[in-house]
């Protein structure tokens, strides 16, 4: 069974990385006045990394982690500083999990995963990885899991948003945008009022110091990590800061740096418009087979008079009503699979014509709303990934979200006309408008740690140029691009060309002696639709790939 996968700051200073192999690295403790992007971080006080080099001495508390899962399946609880800067103060939770090796004679050390997000839960990650890794390379690492700060079993943060509230990627119209910014500004109240002084450190950077913590504690001098999507950036981040202390690094479905994170999501915008015109072809060659129009220009009209025709009716879905922007949300990312766009799209016409449909494939539509927080672990609350989704989308990076609600007008109108499918979605209001000043300066990713980049040609929510971009910024990578690929997450896909690097890398770690270039099969791209859709995996989250996340 294939799973469904989940989604820029100062350099590490030279002499942090040169501190004791299993002590946490004193970069993480920025000074209180943080150097500009780019710059070497201060080394912190001989006191705090004495503080450092205790947390690191922990002795995790391993227990079964599930009556349901395997009993190597191993899950506990180490503590992290709040805040790295003053290491000795606040102390929060920390999940981990691992599956050891079964081979320990060949063991080389950890692999550590993260599935994306932000706010995605990792602790189920070991469960996926020792089902998709071949023997290969499982016999050579510890499956090492964890819940980033602020997220499922690690002192999970809230901003007790209603199911509304949570809802955040909304149309513009002229009418409702003074509700928008009202909205905006109520989250970024709740948020500030609920989570208080934990806000400012649920960022990627303290994320990354958590991870070289586990690998302190872990006894390893160094770590191997796969991350797909919002983990992409998470161990860029990581390379950055720690790079003596990474091994091999898969990063999966990538994020540009640079864009972090409005930039990001108007990525969902601009990705989007190439993706239609492709599928505009595509159901034009099949006109006869789906009857939306024998040229592209028909197909488009065909959508965009049915995205008019709900604006003015919507369409009842067994009562849920799906409006014309419900259609445009939709599509933005149903149209990187041209066929699943087509099947869907063809329902949603007979729907609205009051014919039977077959709901099943109307996700595209009826889910296109879902916040990703079904299946979180119990006790957690309910709104914990939209809540540790905006700690990290507003706190990593301030510098790019304008506290000016005209900004984000014009911005959304100019988008709608330089990308009708989605553009003022992604280009209006948030609540990172009203947030505040970061902590810390946002990365700069400039490195030569050896890395292996994996990249969809038709990813929705990281398009190409993304991982292109973190490709030249990660000087030491290698790229292998799946032309004709299909959905979001490359690996595993049954694709022998893509697959086997992958594999040799980790088995190895001997990178590609240049960029690869593989093509898709029918049966990858089956695959990675099939991957879009949510199964069953105990201890994960469903859905991981929810379109408003990474």
């Amino acid at each position: 069974m294939h799973r469904r996968r989940l989604a820029p700051l100062v350099a590490v200073s030279a002499l942090a990385t040169l501190a004791p192999a299993f002590a946490a690295s004193t970069a993480t403790a920025a000074p209180a006045a943080a150097p500009s992007a780019g710059t070497p971080s201060a080394v912190s006080s001989p006191a705090a990394k004495s503080v450092l080099d205790r947390y690191a001495k922990q002795k995790p508390t391993w227990k079964r982690c599930d009556a349901e899962t395997s009993a190597a399946y191993q899950c506990a609880t180490v503590k992290v500083p709040l805040d790295y800067r003053k290491p000795g103060g606040k102390r929060i939770d920390l999940a981990i999990s691992r599956i050891k090796t079964a081979e320990p004679g060949k063991r080389r050390g950890i692999l550590l995963s993260n599935p994306g997000g932000p706010g995605g839960e990792g602790l189920w990650m070991p469960l996926m990885m020792k089902e998709e890794l071949p023997k290969s390379v499982l016999k050579s690492y510890d499956l090492v899991g964890f819940d980033p700060r602020g997220v499922g079993r690690s002192s999970p943060v809230s901003c007790n948003l209603t199911p509304e509230q949570e809802n955040w990627l909304r149309p513009y119209k002229a009418e409702t945008y003074a509700e928008d910014v009202a909205w905006a500004r109520t989250v970024a109240d709740k948020c500030r009022e609920k989570m208080g002084d934990r806000l400012p450190h649920i960022t990627t950077r303290n994320t990354a110091r958590d991870m070289d913590l586990v690998r302190a504690i872990l006894g390893e001098k160094k770590l191997s990590y796969f991350g797909y999507s919002y983990g992409t950036y998470l161990g860029a981040v990581y390379a950055q800061l720690f790079p003596a202390r990474a091994d091999r690094f898969v990063l999966d479905s990538a994020v540009d740096p640079q864009r972090a994170w409005r930039g990001m999501i108007q990525w969902w915008a601009e990705g989007a418009e190439p993706a239609f015109d492709r599928w505009t072809g595509w159901a034009a060659a099949r006109s006869k087979t789906y009857g939306l129009g024998d040229t592209p220009k028909k197909v488009e009209g065909t959508f965009w008079d049915l995205v008019a025709r709900a604006g003015e009716d919507p369409i009842d879905l067994d009562g849920q009503l799906v409006t014309g922007d419900d259609i445009r949300s939709g599509m933005r990312a149903a149209v990187f699979s041209p066929q699943s766009a087509t099947e869907a799209f063809v329902e949603l016409k007979k729907a609205a014509d009051g014919k039977p449909v077959a709901t099943e494939e109307l996700t595209a539509f009826t889910g296109s709303a879902v916040r990703g927080t079904a299946g979180a672990a119990v006790g957690t609350p309910a709104d914990n990934g939209t809540a540790s989704f905006w700690a990290v989308v507003c706190g990593d990076n301030s510098a790019v979200w304008s506290g000016d609600p005209e900004t984000y007008r014009r911005d959304a109108i100019e988008d709608k006309g330089r990308y009708p499918l989605f553009g003022d979605f992604a280009s209006s209001i948030k609540p990172c408008a009203f947030w505040g000043k970061s902590a810390e300066p946002a990365t700069v990713v400039k490195n030569k740690v050896g890395s292996l980049v994996v990249q969809n040609e038709w990813d929705s929510q990281t398009p190409l140029p993304s991982g292109q971009a973190l490709h030249a910024q990660l000087k030491g990578s290698k790229m292998v691009t799946v032309l004709g690929g299909e959905g979001h997450g490359v690996y595993p896909s049954g694709n022998a060309c893509t697959d086997g690097a992958v594999n040799r890398y980790l088995a190895t770690g001997k990178l590609p002696a240049k960029d690869v270039t593989c093509r898709a099969t029918a049966a990858s791209n089956a695959q990675a639709r099939q991957n879009e859709k949510p199964d069953a995996l105990p201890g994960s989250p469903v859905p991981e790939r929810a379109p408003n996340r990474f």
